[in-house]
């Protein structure tokens, strides 16, 4: 396969935003007076729609939900968004796949609105053509949604389209769209999650992601 359009996640591909997205869930379950659990427990909320979290890992329904995300926000706004770095190799990966002809998109989780300001603070936004993520009110949250969102407004089709992330919800959002999806092995998720997800190739570092891409 030839491919010449490509779709980033975040959180765990670009950027390592664990430490913010974690602080940011302490902080909703001490205001809900729930048992913060050990950090092992919490890395599962990186990367999938944290409506689907709280519901799925603490049994909420949608109200106790949307309340959960309200306030992981009123951290995370103020200062869980910057509790982030940019993994070793992004920007010299982002520039060689500039260069090299692919136009770049990000297909996040995480509210669009939120992703724009990350790439923004680290610099990063004038890589992608386009930046697409979540809506604020949820009613756009999968991956699989995010991905169709991000085609339908650049009228990119799936012949040539590529995913790149980390979790297997990104490879799985990435098949919804008959799009197939490179596992990054340096973020949150592990090989036996993407490679049971479908992933097509495997990268431990972005330069693999580079060699895989530059090669083809």
């Amino acid at each position: 396969m030839t491919y010449n359009t490509l779709f980033f996640d975040l959180d765990g591909t670009i950027t390592d935003s664990g430490p913010g997205i974690l602080n940011s869930v302490r902080y909703a379950l001490e205001k809900l007076r729930l048992p913060v659990p050990e950090t092992q427990a919490l890395l599962s909320f990186i990367g999938p729609p944290l409506m689907d979290s709280f519901m799925k890992k603490y049994e909420m329904d949608e109200e106790e939900a949307e309340q959960a995300v309200s306030y992981y926000r009123e951290y995370y706004v103020e200062k869980g968004m910057y509790e982030n770095l940019v993994y070793d190799g992004i920007p010299e990966l982002l520039e060689n796949l500039n260069q090299s002809g692919y136009t770049l998109y990000i297909a996040t989780s995480k509210p669009e609105v939120f992703a724009k300001q990350i790439l923004a603070h680290f610099e990063l936004t004038k890589h992608f053509k386009g930046i697409y993520g979540a809506s604020l009110d949820s009613s756009r949250s999968s991956k699989g949604a995010v991905i169709r969102y991000g085609m339908a407004e650049e009228n990119v089709s799936a012949a040539g389209s590529l995913m790149i992330g980390d979790r297997e919800h990104d490879v799985l959002g990435a098949m919804e769209n008959q799009v197939e999806c490179i596992g990054a092995l340096y973020g949150y998720g592990d090989r036996e999650e993407l490679e049971t997800a479908g992933a097509i190739y495997l990268a431990e570092t972005p330069k693999m992601i580079g060699d895989f891409l530059l090669k083809n």
